[in-house]
């Protein structure tokens, strides 16, 4: 029999991945904050997805982080900031080969797990696909997209990949997983903040094209430095044609800050300054944008790291 699933966090990706790990018949349990969101998940009947236009819902075995039940495999699929504190509430559970696939935005939060559980296999995953709650135990699946995952310490890819394959989630094994994310970081620091700070959706940023421009020139060169030319490559180009494609979607941090929730800015813009500085790198408009940022997340009461 396969080897159980546990997903931590059960946001728009965690409840995508366990609706089809389940769909395809993949044995998997979903791990809740505590006994009060237990027991509301209990009264429903499960998670259900909603696919061009169509509801499924699927009866996925629902348990809080106190469960005697070992933990082989588990997909943190929480934000960045929660990520450490969550595992540790799971530390008793954690089997000593446990493999850890996170599936968080941004940089930093992966390695600092990954340095508090050496025994274990920490899988990178980022991914680009799109969707939303609409209600509690709820998930939108608002655009196919695709998964990469690696592990850059151990090239070899796992046998459990038949399971995404089964479940119908576009993936594939990448051995230059530190450079998707790397891309991926600086995508986001080139698109997020300035949705937020301009109030608009992504393609919204298309009245602001010098802007754009010249954050991603200082990415690109941060890229560089840091030893990731393959993520700097045609980096503006690319941001330009997110842009487009995703003209009418909010961005994640919008969303975030529309909601009055903690952002992952600690991860994006400030792992990036963060990395310039250490290569002393003069990065003015990124730290601009950082620092007009924190000040406008402090002025709604919200956290800033």
């Amino acid at each position: 029999m396969s080897t159980t699933w546990h997903i931590l966090g059960a946001g728009s990706l965690g409840t995508l991945w366990a609706t089809r790990l389940a769909r395809a018949g993949v044995p998997v349990r979903l791990i809740v904050r505590n006994p009060a969101r237990l027991a509301s998940y209990r009264a429903g009947q499960g998670l259900t997805v909603v696919e061009h236009g169509v509801e499924q819902t699927y009866p996925v075995i629902g348990e809080t982080p106190d469960s005697p039940v070992p933990i082989r495999r588990l997909l943190v699929a929480c934000k960045a900031y929660d990520a450490q504190s969550a595992i540790a509430q799971l530390q008793h559970r954690l089997a000593p080969d446990a493999e850890l696939i996170l599936l968080q935005n941004g940089l930093g939060s992966q390695d600092a797990v990954a340095a508090q559980w050496p025994s274990a296999r920490c899988i990178f995953a980022s991914s680009t696909e799109g969707a939303f709650r609409d209600g509690d135990w709820r998930v939108v699946f608002a655009g196919h997209g695709y998964t990469w995952l690696g592990d850059a310490s151990h090239p070899t890819p796992p046998l459990w990949l038949d399971d995404l394959q089964a479940a119908g989630i576009p993936h594939e094994w990448a051995t230059d997983i530190l450079t998707r994310l790397w891309r991926k970081l600086a995508l986001n620091c080139a698109i997020n903040p300035l949705t937020v700070l301009y109030h608009c959706r992504n393609g919204g940023l298309s009245a602001h094209h010098c802007e754009v421009a010249t954050l991603c020139a200082e990415l690109a060169e941060l890229l560089e430095r840091c030893g990731q030319p393959a993520a700097a490559q045609d980096l503006h180009s690319e941001v330009e044609r997110v842009i487009q494609a995703t003209a009418a979607n909010y961005s994640s941090m919008y969303q975030d800050v529309a909601n009055a929730r903690r952002t992952e800015i600690s991860y994006l813009l400030g792992y990036a300054c963060q990395a310039a500085a250490r290569h002393q790198l003069a990065v003015p408009h990124l730290q601009q944008v950082h620092a007009q940022l924190v000040a406008h997340l402090l002025a709604r009461g919200l956290a800033s790291n």
